[in-house]
């Protein structure tokens, strides 16, 4: 972060279903083999098992997290996990938010308010690459609800063509950061454009 200050806040937006959790701990551990101090935001609370699946990877990579109860205010508790990163000195706050359908106007207001209260300092969209076209609208939509500055690709193992999602990365004109590979923490790989020109055999 340029300014020097902590912590710096990163919070994940994207579809239900698109791997958001397990993209976060998987970001948290890369960044902590960096040597970096991670601390996570279970923002999710509109589903029962959200905050709890998250607490549950940051046990086993072993860095802390603030949640709180279903149905809390999830833009308090990304607030909480800011304030305590400050306190405890932590130099990362990595944000979890529900599963927004791209079409839900009162879920993307309920993100806008997130993003205004706590000001995070990138917002990266998480995008599952086998679902074809309609990554195109998600990121549409998003990009109109909020600033989103990169993505991330999840399930390339599964699929690795791309093509829509080399048109998602387009519309938005935001970078991609990382692809995630399966379903362990360190199946995660920087996004290297040379590999996924090959695998469209180009």
């Amino acid at each position: 972060k340029e300014s020097g200050k902590k912590p710096f806040v990163i919070l994940v937006l994207g579809y239900n279903g698109v791997g958001k959790s397990l993209t976060i701990a998987k970001i948290a551990k890369f960044l902590k083999d960096k040597k970096h101090k991670v601390i996570l935001a279970a923002g999710d609370t509109f589903r029962a098992a959200g905050s709890s699946q998250l607490a549950e990877y940051a046990k086993k990579i072993e860095v802390p997290v603030i949640k709180g109860n279903l149905g809390s205010d999830s833009c308090s508790i990304i607030y909480d996990a800011i304030n305590s990163a400050k306190a405890k000195n932590y130099e990362v706050v990595l944000a979890d938010t529900a599963g927004r359908i791209h079409i839900n106007e009162n879920l993307l207001n309920e993100l806008k308010k997130i993003v205004r209260v706590n000001k995070p300092d990138i917002s990266i969209l998480v995008l599952d690459s086998m679902t074809g076209s309609d990554v195109v609208n998600q990121a549409e939509e998003f990009g109109k609800a909020v600033d989103v500055n990169a993505l991330i690709l999840t399930k390339v193992d599964a699929y690795s063509k791309g093509g829509a999602l080399l048109s998602a990365s387009y519309i938005l004109k935001k970078p991609i950061l990382f692809l995630g590979t399966g379903q362990n923490f360190n199946d995660l790989k920087e996004f290297k454009k040379e590999e996924i020109i090959r695998d469209m055999g180009f």
